[in-house]
């Protein structure tokens, strides 16, 4: 089983940063594809970025050039810096893996495994 616990979500104001975290534990491997999903109100979950295990990343275009995302391998924790929020941004953040799924493969793949998920509220 691999948990993970999000954090840093919160309200923010448009076109300044927020820095989501997510503390990994379990059954997970430093060569997993992991990333973040999220989920507007009234709209289906979209995958947001993904890093896998040979530090490839993709991300979703409405959040490319904006949003970067990173591991701390020692840490055992995945980041997600938004930059430059839009009101858009708005909705649950997840983390979540993908296995050995590469990071092209991932973000065109239902993940495995889901944290609880952090809200952000991006007010105009």
């Amino acid at each position: 089983l691999i948990h993970m616990v999000e954090s840093g979500g919160g309200p923010m104001q448009a076109g300044r940063s927020l820095t989501l975290s997510c503390a990994v534990s379990g059954d997970i491997s430093g060569r997993d594809c992991m990333g973040w999903y999220r989920q507007a109100p009234g709209k289906e979950r979209e995958a947001v970025a993904a890093m896998d295990g040979d530090g490839r990343t993709t991300y979703a275009g409405s959040v490319k050039g904006r949003f970067v995302i990173s591991r701390d391998y020692y840490r055992d924790i995945l980041y997600l810096q938004m930059n430059r929020l839009k009101p858009e941004d708005t909705a649950m953040y997840y983390c979540v893996t993908w296995g050995k799924l590469t990071a092209i493969q991932a973000l065109d793949s239902v993940p495995n495994s889901w944290g609880q998920g952090t809200q952000v509220a991006v007010s105009s």
